[in-house]
């Protein structure tokens, strides 16, 4: 018979153990003195009140306020919020096409292309909430903020879509002009547009429905469009009105959104 050992495991470090007791010892006191800090009291009593105000505010939608074609009346806000997206997804589409070209490695080689992902991850980076923020102090509060805070924003995600078109296309057809004694932009207008171009609008749409909805909350911080009139709306307790606010937001959203869904369809 072969002799069995025993096979002995080392015991875990105990200063291992005792730092996780203490780290959920910790943290258990900390949730339970937050809890114990909070007024439940005053906090449910608010609650209540303000509860019911907004289901009656919700059942009783402010009308006056869509019927009114002033600056401050919703319909400018819808108007404005539409031409803030539009505005923006056109710049970004026009501006993100020499950038995603730079960046495609087939176009200006593997060690340029580097160069243009680098500058479409750098745009990527910052939200288009920050955006606003900073176009605010430049431009003033208001649309102008907002269209550019979106468009540059929108630079960094369609240029990095359009270069994984480009990437992607057909190297035959720009070979076959080149052969040719085509030039390079020729060769752009002839092989590269022609191949990409279903795709870019269809990324295009696909943006301005995103574009939208931000546009839609840019104006919390002085951007223009629904957000500014939804927040003061909302400070002010006017729950009548709070509620139209958002229920023509989601109207045009949808509206939106199934119109862009029916042009990318017939694209692809």
């Amino acid at each position: 018979m072969m002799n069995q050992e025993m096979i002995v495991l080392p015991k875990k470090p105990r200063s291992n153990s005792l730092k996780k007791t203490l780290f959920y010892i910790i943290t258990i006191s900390l949730f339970v003195w937050s809890l114990d800090s909070v007024n439940y009291i005053g906090v449910m009593g608010t609650a209540a009140a303000t509860f019911k105000a907004m289901m009656k505010g919700l059942i009783t939608p402010d009308w006056a306020y869509l019927k009114d074609l002033s600056v401050d009346g919703l319909p400018y806000a819808v108007v404005e919020t539409v031409t803030i997206a539009i505005s923006g997804t056109f710049v970004s589409a026009i501006l993100a096409i020499p950038i995603a070209l730079i960046a495609s490695q087939n176009i200006v080689g593997a060690k340029f292309s580097k160069i243009g992902k680098y500058i479409i991850t750098m745009i990527r980076t910052f939200p288009e909430i920050i955006l606003a923020l900073i176009f605010i102090g430049i431009v003033g509060p208001g649309a102008p903020a907002g269209i550019l805070a979106l468009g540059v924003h929108s630079i960094g995600m369609l240029g990095k879509l359009f270069s994984e078109s480009i990437e992607s296309m057909d190297a035959g057809v720009k070979e076959a002009v080149e052969s040719c004694g085509g030039n390079k932009m020729e060769v752009l207008f002839r092989a590269i547009i022609p191949q990409v171009s279903a795709e870019f609008i269809s990324y295009t749409l696909f943006r301005f429905e995103t574009n939208m909805r931000a546009a839609s909350t840019l104006g919390v911080v002085g951007a223009g469009g629904f957000g500014a009139p939804l927040i003061f709306a909302i400070i002010a307790l006017q729950w009548s009105r709070t509620f139209t606010i958002v229920i023509v937001l989601i109207v045009t959203v949808t509206l939106i959104d199934l119109l862009s869904g029916s042009i990318r369809k017939k694209l692809v």
